[in-house]
This record gives C-alpha cells, sequence and structure tokens, in this order.
C-alpha cells in the first residue's frame, strides 16, 4: 500500500478540491491527481466522482476518507507532540467561528504573538461551526449556546445580550436607551432565519414573555438584516457583539428575562494539549 497515494486522497477528501488538496500537500496538482489515479487503478475502485464544479466522494470513498482521516490525524497529532517544545515560528490552524464579530480580535492577536502560522478561518452558522470542530475540519471554534458533551472541551468567552435594531428615525431610537420585550408585540420585525442563534433565543424570550411580533421578513444574514431595518422594513435583531456601525440604524437593548447568549471557545478534548491549540486557547480573555 502506497502511503502518498492514501495521502493525496485524504487531502482530496479533506479539502474537496484537488487545487487546495496540491496546496495542503506542497506539490503540484498533476501530482495529486497522478496518486489518486494510480491508487483507483491498482485496486479496481472509484473512490471520487469529479464534475465541473467540485469533487465528490463515492460510497468507498467516504468509508476510505473516514480511515485515513483517523490515520494521518494520528500521525499529525505524534508530530505536533515531537514538535511541542519546539517555539511556535511556523504552522497551520484551521478555525471555525459562527460570526465574525468574538474571533477576529483573537485572530489580530495571534498575529502579533505568533506571526508565522497561516490560520484558515471557517465562517458558519452555529450547527456548521460545532460540526467542522467534531469532523475535525478545525482545530478550534468559536461557538455560540453549545450544549456540553463527552469529548468536548468549552472555554467560556462571555455573554452577550439580545438587542433591537432599529431605523435611526425612529422614536425608540431618538428617546430610548432600552425597550421592554412587551413593547415589541404587535411590532413588525424583520429577523434571521429560525435556526439561527440570535432568533432562538429571541423566539424563546418572546414565548416566556408571551410577545407575538409580527415577522415581515426572514433573512440569511445579520447584513441583511441591517439593510431591510435601514430600509425601514421593521425592526431587527441582533447580538450586542455584532452591532452596526452603519448610521442608519441604532442598536437599544431589550428587557426581559433569557434575553442572553453564552459564547465559548472549544476544541476536542483529546487535542487540547497540542501547542497550536493551546496557543489560541491563551488568548481567550478572562471573564
Amino acid at each position: 500500500m502506497n502511503l502518498f497515494q492514501l495521502r493525496a486522497f485524504d487531502a482530496v477528501a479533506r479539502e474537496g478540491s484537488f487545487t487546495r488538496a496540491a496546496a495542503r500537500l506542497f506539490i503540484s496538482q498533476p501530482a495529486v491527481t497522478g496518486h489518486i489515479k494510480a491508487l483507483e487503478e491498482h485496486y479496481q475502485i472509484t473512490l471520487l466522482r469529479r464534475t465541473a464544479r467540485r469533487v465528490e466522494l463515492t460510497e468507498e470513498g467516504t468509508r476510505l476518507a473516514a480511515i485515513t482521516r483517523a490515520m494521518f490525524g494520528l500521525a499529525e497529532e505524534a508530530q505536533a507532540m515531537l514538535e511541542a517544545n519546539r517555539q511556535l515560528l511556523t504552522g497551520r490552524l484551521e478555525v471555525a467561528a459562527d460570526g465574525p464579530h468574538r474571533v477576529m480580535p483573537m485572530l489580530a492577536q495571534l498575529r502579533a504573538r505568533y506571526p508565522g502560522i497561516t490560520v484558515n478561518l471557517r465562517l458558519g452558522n452555529a450547527q456548521e461551526t460545532l460540526a467542522a470542530l467534531l469532523s475535525e475540519h478545525a482545530d478550534v471554534a468559536v461557538l455560540t449556546e453549545v450544549e456540553p458533551r463527552k469529548g468536548l472541551y468549552l472555554q467560556s468567552l462571555g455573554e452577550s445580550q439580545i438587542c433591537a435594531l432599529l431605523p435611526a428615525g425612529h422614536p425608540w431610537a431618538v428617546d430610548r436607551h432600552a425597550l421592554a420585550i412587551s413593547e415589541l408585540d404587535r411590532q413588525i420585525m424583520v429577523l434571521r432565519e429560525p435556526s439561527s442563534i440570535t432568533r432562538r433565543t429571541f423566539d424563546q424570550a418572546c414565548v416566556q414573555a408571551d410577545v407575538r411580533p409580527r415577522v415581515l421578513l426572514e433573512l440569511d444574514s445579520r447584513e441583511a438584516v441591517t439593510e431591510a431595518v435601514a430600509a425601514e422594513l421593521g425592526i431587527g435583531i441582533v447580538s450586542s457583539v455584532e452591532t452596526s456601525h452603519d448610521p442608519r440604524v441604532v442598536a437599544r437593548s431589550i428587557v426581559g428575562p433569557g434575553l442572553v447568549n453564552q459564547h465559548m471557545i472549544g476544541c476536542l478534548e483529546r487535542r487540547r494539549e497540542l501547542r497550536l491549540i493551546q496557543a489560541f486557547l491563551s488568548l481567550a480573555p478572562t471573564v
């Protein structure tokens, strides 16, 4: 069995791309293609489907990827352990986050302390971020309202408050510093999709307070909510760590129970002692 061929396959399976796999392995794309072609021909098996847009794993490829990810993951951990006493001059850290506002200051600190480290940042919703961490597509993740589970190390990053986002000319934006959640009953609102953590927290608080807002629009990004509010389509909901500096909108705190989110940084417990992960965990602010 040729380990070079298996490593090439593993890189394509992880990256979903021959080009990114070649960059990951520091070899040419034709070399990656040749290794995988030789592997498939030797064992008379199809591991990948190549389309115009992407590379997909076959059923056999999915089964092999689970094995190679574990195999080369252990090799990477062994290498990291052996190099634990070396100064962090180089390295690559895969980071996932469910929003940019908490993670960007941490990445700035990481760059200042360890300028030789390369970071690949994946931004997604809460479910995508947790999935990336659990599947080892990310080394560390910045998460919101994640439930503790076996094998997952979590460290607090503090909390945020749910806020109302108002057009700058709205009466509440002019003469109010905070709103009672009861005041949002029957108000026209533009909100994130129901799977959003901010939306989910707000919905639960509304149920608890017997408040029934009128949802005009459901949008799939914070930026879209800001634009909708600026266009005076309704009142939006944002986290206090995501408040916009856009002069067209104003954020106001909402007073009521259940309107707080907990933020955390996490990694797999068995990888917690790896030097590069420890370097990132050390950047978390003391709360």
